[in-house]
């Protein structure tokens, strides 16, 4: 847990990894909500931005797929839009830990990593509304791990940095 990445592909497969068997129920929670997160808008907008060198895991792009650059949150990222349907093994890290994100607050001059309910999901996820409290404690256990080795590689904690500071100038979270 403690060892640094060289190499943020290798970290973004075991973090991948660690989310393997877990969702935010114990079912199949798109069933609630027709899978909303998993459809774009109707103007076509929507998807999921990649973390850093996860664009090499789309190199060659599942049916209904796209992948475009987004400086949104940092410099040189990409945001993966499908067409609502792919297999467990092909989603994005930002579509396992969903309607979840890690975020790093600061704590006493120090950085302390939490996972939190996305602010962005709230317009889609009915699970949002209700809080981190509703959804299988080992989602959330495993999501909490999955950042921790993604934090291991400066590259993925300089993310999470940028995604943390993004999410304060757009909502105020609650303690």
């Amino acid at each position: 847990m403690g060892d640094r990445f060289v190499d943020k592909l290798e970290a973004v497969l075991r973090a991948r990894e660690a989310l393997k068997d877990v969702t935010p129920l114990h079912g199949d929670c798109g069933r609630i909500c027709g899978a909303a997160c998993c459809a774009c808008d109707e103007d076509g907008q929507g998807g999921m931005l990649l973390l850093p060198g996860e664009e090499a895991l789309y190199a060659s792009l599942p049916s209904g797929c796209s992948l475009t650059r987004s400086d949104s949150v940092l410099p040189g990222l990409y945001l993966l839009t499908c067409s609502g349907t792919c297999t467990r093994d092909e989603r994005p890290y930002s579509c396992r830990i969903f309607p979840l994100t890690p975020v790093l607050c600061p704590n006493q001059g120090r950085e302390l990593l939490k996972v939190r309910v996305d602010p962005r999901s709230f317009a889609l996820c009915p699970l949002s509304e209700q809080g981190i409290r509703a959804m299988d404690t080992s989602f959330s256990a495993a999501v909490l791990e999955s950042a921790r080795i993604l934090c291991a590689c400066p590259e993925h904690r300089a993310y999470f940095l940028a995604l943390s500071r993004y999410f304060d100038r757009i909502c105020t979270w609650e303690s």
